[in-house]
């Protein structure tokens, strides 16, 4: 009898053996704390490079770029009015400023009646840059009356223009404050004694002058000081002793300012009004003392 015999797969005998494997390695202490070491360093590593950093790896380090003003072409234009201003030097400033008020008197009665009034240290501080214009034009040397006129004659004549200009911001009404005139009038007397000497009389006219304007202004003060206290302020500032040296060193060239110490303050006046007219000839009067600018000298008693 046939038998039909299913067919079976080739029998490879090799297939279904157990593989074989080699022995496990024994690692001994000192290969594993090595390793371990290993793998510490490289942790430390990731964590100190930037580079192993996965936070900084998602994200790129670039330069920030400069902010282009959008629409606008480089190109020059002029400084801003502010940039501007920031150029300008006081003198460059002012002049400006004295011209737009020159062009436009609106604005210049509003600076007029916007700016602070001026003190007597600054006022003196211009004075004293017209003063050391006048002392450098000056001539070294022994020169004549003629040629050093002819040098100083431009700045001379700015600094008296000038004294005349800031005297009566210091006078009353303007000014109320006595002491305050009287200490301008110090300084721009001052000021006048240090004029240069001219040999020639056509040439001292500047200073001659300038004398006569600050004598009035004197007489001035004085009298409306009078007016308060009798004159308080006078006594106590012992103003009229300056005055009588101011009056010695001009060579008696500021009488109206002394007569108005005479005749308004009575405790100057009080000792030449008691012996009448005839007074004024008495060496020993105030009166005379001021104008000889011994007044509040010492007193000698004899023969001596």
């Amino acid at each position: 009898m046939n038998v039909l015999l299913s067919p079976q797969p080739p029998f490879f005998p090799h297939q279904h053996e157990p593989s074989r494997r080699s022995p496990p390695r024994i690692m001994s202490q000192h290969t594993m704390a090595s390793r371990k070491r290993k793998a510490d360093d490289d942790d430390n590593e990731m964590s100190i490079s930037p580079t192993g950093s996965p936070a900084i790896n998602s994200r790129q380090l670039s330069r920030p770029s400069k902010k282009v003003r959008a629409g606008i072409e480089l190109a020059g234009r002029p400084l801003s009015l502010p940039r501007l201003l920031e150029t300008l030097d006081k003198s460059q400033l002012r002049a400006v400023l004295q011209t737009i008020c020159e062009r436009h008197p609106g604005i210049g009665h509003e600076v007029m009646v916007s700016a602070p009034r001026p003190s007597v240290n600054g006022a003196l501080e211009v004075l004293g840059e017209y003063q050391d214009k006048l002392r450098a034009a000056i001539p070294f040397g022994n020169s004549s009356s003629e040629y050093t006129y002819f040098r100083v004659k431009q700045p001379l004549m700015a600094l008296v223009d000038a004294l005349g200009d800031f005297t009566p911001q210091f006078l009353p009404p303007v000014e109320q404050q006595t002491t305050v005139s009287l200490e301008y009038l110090n300084h721009a007397t001052k000021i006048i004694h240090d004029l240069p000497d001219f040999d020639s009389q056509q040439y001292r006219h500047h200073k001659d002058g300038a004398y006569d304007e600050i004598s009035r202004a004197w007489a001035l003060v004085i009298t409306e000081a009078a007016k308060r206290g009798g004159g308080f302020h006078l006594h106590n500032g012992k103003w009229d002793q300056v005055l009588a040296k101011h009056n010695q060193q001009s060579g008696g060239k500021l009488e109206q300012a002394m007569n108005a110490m005479v005749n308004e303050v009575g405790w100057v006046g009080a000792n030449s009004n008691a012996h009448g007219q005839g007074s004024s000839s008495d060496p020993n009067s105030i009166l005379n003392q001021l104008i000889n600018g011994t007044y509040g000298a010492p007193v000698q008693v004899g023969p001596f």
